[in-house]
């Protein structure tokens, strides 16, 4: 599934994008905002999150800027661990940040969730991430609800501030009279 925004191509991740992702979750500070990222982040692990099969129903999407062609990001719906709640998840390297294209991205996955027939997005982030929360935000999430979460690179849980988006009923086909 492929999506576009004003700035940015949603595409499925290709085995080739494996250096860009190393390049943008290999620092540090991005890989500890994520709770499901490992530190150190390796070859290995951005070969194996390139090459995972895609499931059509909760997309992740490489984010790429159309001006330059490059991937920059990650954007995507998945399971929340230990639940049957769609989550939006996101990451983009740090040299993009403070543009609003991780509010893009954002946007442009909760439009695919909703021509999929998601009526509810939820999403978090650690409360020493403020920035996430901003977008999440901007992109009508509502809460937060204080709560723990695992954090896969920092090897423990961390305090987390969740959201939730209403998206409604999925939008209906209009019939033309015969």
């Amino acid at each position: 599934m492929f999506h576009v925004t004003e700035r940015l191509l949603l595409r499925p991740f290709w085995p080739e994008d494996w250096d860009q992702v190393l390049a943008g979750v290999g620092e540090k500070a991005i890989a500890c905002n994520l709770a499901r990222v490992p530190w150190p982040y390796t070859e290995d692990d951005a070969r194996w999150w390139t090459s995972q099969p895609q499931d059509p129903r909760l997309p992740a999407f490489a984010v790429i800027e159309s001006r330059s062609g490059a991937l920059i990001g990650a954007a995507g719906l998945g399971r929340k661990t230990g639940s049957v709640e769609v989550e939006l998840g996101y990451w983009l390297a740090r040299s993009h940040w403070g543009r609003g294209l991780a509010t893009e991205a954002g946007r442009g996955v909760i439009e695919v969730a909703r021509m999929l027939g998601i009526r509810r997005v939820v999403a978090g982030h650690f409360a020493d991430n403020p920035a996430s929360g901003r977008v999440l935000r901007k992109l009508g999430f509502g809460g937060p609800q204080a709560a723990r979460r695992y954090s896969l690179a920092r090897g423990c849980e961390v305090q987390s501030l969740e959201y939730v988006l209403e998206l409604g009923e999925p939008a209906q086909p209009v019939m033309q009279a015969a």
